[in-house]
This record gives C-alpha cells, sequence and structure tokens, in this order.
C-alpha cells in the first residue's frame, strides 16, 4: 500500500483538491501505457495523508476508508480537439469568462486570484467552433517551480492543465460544475518554460453531466496529451 497527499497549492475549490491533478497523480501509480480513467468519489481533501489500494485491477485512493477516487487503465480512443496557433489562442484569452467572476477562483489550474508562477493560470476563451462544437483556447507555459528531474511537469500537473479548460468549453457561470471522471493520454509531457496551446471542447449535455474533451499541443500543433471528461452541475456553495 502507498499513500497520497494532496498539498494545498493544487486546490480546486478552496478546501477541497483540484479534480485533475487528484486524477492524475492516482493514474501514476498505474503501470500501463493504455489511457487511464478515473472516477470521482467524493471531493479530495488537502494535505491528508491517503491509502493507494490496488483490487481486481481497481486503483483507488481512500480517505478513511471511505472510497475519494478509482482508476482503471481504458482502452478507449481519445480523439483530440482541433487546435489554433498560439496567436489564436493567446488572443482568445480575453475574452476568458472566468476572469471577472469565478466559482471557484483560487483553483490551482484556472482561478485567477492565483499569482504567476503559483497556480498554472490557464484562462481559455471561446475560439471558433467546429463541428458546431463549442471550442475554447489559451496558452500554458510552466512555470520552473513544476519542474521535474527531467525538466517536464509531472502527470499529476499535466492532468491539472487538461482539466478546466473541458468545463470552461460548457457554461461554468451560468451551469457551476465540477469534474466527475476524468480519461488521459499524455504522449509526452510538456517542457518547462515551453508554450503550448491548451483546447477545450464541448461534447454533449444530458441533465446534471455534461461531456467535454481537451488537448494540449505545442506550438507547431503536435499533440501532447488529450483527454475527455464527465463534469457533474453543483451548488458552488456545498464546496467552500
Amino acid at each position: 500500500m502507498s499513500t497520497l497527499v494532496v498539498p494545498s497549492r493544487f486546490c480546486g475549490p478552496p478546501v477541497s483538491a483540484n479534480g485533475g491533478w487528484t486524477a492524475g497523480e492516482l493514474a501514476s501509480h498505474l503501470d500501463t501505457r493504455l489511457p487511464v480513467r478515473v472516477r470521482l468519489r467524493q471531493p479530495p481533501p488537502l494535505d491528508v495523508e491517503m491509502n493507494v489500494t490496488e483490487a481486481d485491477g481497481t486503483t483507488a485512493l481512500l480517505h478513511a476508508e471511505a472510497v475519494v477516487a478509482q482508476a482503471v487503465p481504458s482502452p478507449v480512443e481519445l480523439v483530440p480537439v482541433d487546435g489554433v496557433d498560439v496567436e489564436t489562442a493567446r488572443a482568445a484569452q480575453a475574452s476568458y469568462a472566468g476572469a471577472a467572476r469565478h466559482p471557484f477562483p483560487t483553483c490551482f489550474a484556472c482561478g485567477p486570484d492565483r499569482a504567476e508562477g503559483d497556480g498554472l493560470r490557464i484562462f481559455p476563451g471561446e475560439v471558433t467552433p467546429v463541428a458546431g462544437r463549442r471550442r475554447v483556447a489559451a496558452t500554458w507555459t510552466p512555470d520552473p517551480s513544476l519542474a521535474g528531474t527531467d525538466g517536464r511537469t509531472s502527470q499529476a500537473v499535466t492532468w491539472a492543465a487538461l482539466d478546466c479548460v473541458g468545463g470552461w468549453s460548457e457554461d461554468l457561470l451560468g451551469r457551476p460544475m465540477v469534474l466527475g471522471q476524468m480519461t488521459a493520454r499524455i504522449d509526452r509531457l510538456p517542457e518547462v518554460g515551453q508554450t503550448v496551446v491548451v483546447m477545450g471542447e464541448h461534447r454533449g449535455t444530458e441533465g446534471r453531466k455534461s461531456s467535454t474533451a481537451s488537448t494540449l499541443l505545442t506550438a507547431d500543433g503536435e499533440v501532447l496529451a488529450v483527454a475527455e471528461h464527465v463534469w457533474i452541475a453543483v451548488d458552488p456553495a456545498r464546496f467552500s
């Protein structure tokens, strides 16, 4: 049995962890070349030691015996979001809906209240739809504080970068949501100091659930990582 702690730096809502970071850190415990699907069962706590167990092909994250998240290899074919160039993505950030009003403004990935070098500050704005699907785009230049020994970001940080951009392809202000499930494939971890394009795309809504996708691309258009998400509409007051 191993353990996992989510430091408070990696919060989503103020009192719980960023879902993408938590999912990515749990996924790093799996030895697989397949994409990994993580289901979040309850808000992951911050600064608390949790146990990571494996049984019957499922890796589980436990807090006081309660299941926080479960991860499994997934053979699903993840479809990347069509990218835009760096200039288009950078210009789109001016229309970021969360700049003036945000359900969780201190979120590690997309919170405008996070300082440069502390949060990821990924601020996606709308770009031209493809096949009728709403798309958003932003740029992200990983901070040196996020570097591993190889000069690249960690798996957990990369999953975090793939997380909220999907949510912003839906109406997060009119329909606040939290991450319920995320499936991701990382082809290559982003290099610290190298600007990447972060894309999000809305792929459907049914009841309280919304389906989205996200992709990280180099400035030359190479796909670095792809994810698909299921979001659950919530009352933000329950998470503050």
